[in-house]
């Protein structure tokens, strides 16, 4: 199957193809205004995941798309995608068809291009980088892709899907990967010198992988990678630490950041962190996890250890 999905993302490559993904609140939106209608391009067909007909896609592509497992037959003899390929620049992105129900979906939207965006201003150089949590491998791959780094690197993950795709990305994106089932870093062996990570961050009522970060706002997952990687760094050539990750405002103040800051002190790590956008999810605020938060704000750390820091 991954030759098949290779090939698949090759050809779309081949066609140019770009879409940008975004909130499913926005998707369900756009999907609403088209409600009745069948795909008419590409985008529509592996973006928006519209019912298509075969000649909308062309033989050779819905050959290659049938082969990879990357559509179904519906019942009035259309067909869907089963997957969404989205775009950074000129890479491709294959994760899970809209909507993400599925307790394992591989989820990608405008945490992954915020995650990008700090990724390629990060100037740290590392021998050995993880990606926890990779997902689709956006953030391994962009750093690989666009970074200093002068090993493969590491793409790993709790979700078998996920590494699936991951895998392909990276290998459609030429970048070498090493892609490893992982507990946050409990399944990576040797040294590390840099950790990069966009967990899941909201407290999701069906405990979906890509979505639920546990403890009372969604936080858990998010400090306990930075405790398990300010422990795990390598502190002879100076490690860091990149974590983008959305947390819970209570009354004017960050608990995760409240959580984290004695860890921060402890390990000696200097350390940067800053609100990249005030407000995100806000139809969460209705759940009532976060009954007693004002906003959910998208955050960005950037710790190092050792003789760097």
């Amino acid at each position: 199957m991954t030759s098949a999905l290779m090939a698949f993302l090759s050809e779309l490559s081949r066609l140019e193809y770009r879409f940008t993904t975004v909130t499913p609140d926005t998707h369900a939106l756009v999907l609403a205004r088209k409600q009745g209608e069948r795909a008419g391009s590409l985008r529509d067909v592996f973006g928006w995941n519209l019912p298509f007909m075969p000649s909308v896609v062309g033989p050779a592509l819905f050959e290659i798309t049938q082969k990879a497992g990357a559509c179904e037959p519906l019942s009035d003899g259309t067909w869907r995608a089963t997957l969404r390929v989205s775009t950074v620049g000129h890479l491709l992105f294959a994760h899970s068809a809209y909507p993400t129900v599925e307790s394992d979906a591989v989820f990608f939207g405008p945490d992954s291009y915020r995650f990008v965006r700090a990724i390629r201003q990060l100037s740290a150089t590392a021998t050995r980088a993880v990606d926890v949590g990779c997902g689709s491998g956006v953030g391994g791959i962009a750093l690989a892709h666009f970074g200093s780094i002068s090993t493969p690197v590491v793409l790993a993950d709790i979700n078998p899907r996920a590494l699936e795709l991951a895998k392909v990305n990276a290998a459609l994106a030429q970048v070498p990967a090493e892609v490893l089932e992982s507990d946050v870093l409990r399944g990576v062996d040797g040294r590390v010198d840099l950790v990069i990570s966009n967990p899941p961050y909201l407290v999701d009522r069906g405990g979906r992988a890509y979505r639920h970060g546990g403890g009372a706002h969604g936080e858990a997952l998010s400090t306990r990678i930075v405790r398990e990687s300010l422990a795990r760094l390598d502190r002879d050539g100076g490690g860091s630490l990149l974590l983008y990750t959305g947390v819970a405002i209570v009354e004017g103040e960050d608990p995760f950041l409240a959580s984290i800051r004695g860890d921060l002190q402890q390990s000696g790590a200097t350390f940067s962190y800053e609100e990249l956008d005030p407000d995100i999810f806000a139809g969460e605020l209705a759940e009532p996890a976060y009954r007693d938060a004002e906003r959910i704000a998208a955050v960005l750390l950037h710790a190092r250890v050792g003789h760097d820091s």
